[in-house]
């Protein structure tokens, strides 16, 4: 492996699994230490795997969709290693999907608040110490499902994360700050020890749900020109591109990461 990320500190969100668990272990096979937060006791996990396979991790169980977890997780990561390098934002994924008719108010709420707020919330905690450093990555998970059926809250949720990544990069470029995303595609990945959905993951639900959800990844499948999901190493690479110093002069940028798809 390489040691782009030697000496450098990330904090990890979502990172008790799928994306977020390898994105923090690549990273710390990298020479990076990492700062895994989640709400999952499931985050122990990862930080004893990347420990046992030598890397450096510190776990924190946080509720990201407040601010009063995104502030304690930052002085969590200044507390253990002294500077927050990178902000990987990966809190994030559908809960419901369904024709937005069929939304209650209730789901749109728990859309927004579980795919908007945490990016939000943890970019405003760690910016200050960034902003004094004057240096640092802020890069955050976005989706290509900003342009998709049956998960319409979703994709303004991640709406919002793309203009946050532009104004943001704006804003902060001239305090040493760069804020760049990374729109994932459909992504091959294990069942979810979490659900998001508090019925159950996709196929647990009931039939008309799953039925709903069948589309969503055959409209996926459909309008990405390599016709297949990406796995999870596919996902984390741009992601890692992004908060390396090779990726010195990029800021303001969404790439997509779909197989060709736009989102």
């Amino acid at each position: 492996m390489s040691s782009r990320f030697k000496g450098k500190v990330a904090i990890v969100t979502g990172s008790a699994q799928g994306i977020g668990a390898v994105l923090a272990e690549k990273f710390t096979q990298e020479g990076g230490a990492v700062v895994l937060a989640d709400r999952s006791p499931l985050v122990r996990e990862v930080e004893r795997k990347i420990e046992e396979s030598g890397g450096t991790a510190s776990a924190v169980e946080v509720d990201l969709e407040a601010y009063s977890g995104a502030e304690k997780m930052a002085l969590h990561a200044i507390d253990a290693y002294g500077r927050i390098d990178v902000l990987f934002n990966n809190v994030g994924g559908t809960i419901w999907t369904r024709p937005f008719e069929k939304y209650e108010p209730a789901h749109i709420e728990d859309e927004i608040r579980r795919s908007l707020f945490p990016t939000l919330w943890c970019s405003r905690a760690v910016l200050p110490h960034m902003v004094e450093r004057a240096k640092g990555v802020i890069v955050n998970v976005s989706s290509i499902a900003t342009k998709s059926i049956y998960r319409v809250p979703y994709a303004a949720a991640k709406g919002g994360v793309n203009a946050l990544t532009a104004s943001l990069a704006m804003e902060a470029g001239s305090k040493g700050v760069r804020v760049v995303a990374v729109a994932v595609g459909g992504t091959e990945a294990p069942a979810r020890r979490v659900p998001r959905n508090p019925l159950g993951n996709p196929f647990d639900l009931p039939e008309q749900d799953k039925a709903w959800y069948q589309e969503i990844i055959d409209q996926t499948t459909e309008s990405t020109y390599l016709g297949r999901y990406g796995t999870l190493d596919e996902m984390v690479a741009p992601l890692l591109f992004f908060a390396s110093d090779e990726a010195s002069y990029i800021t303001g940028s969404v790439l997509p990461a779909g197989g060709g798809d736009q989102g």
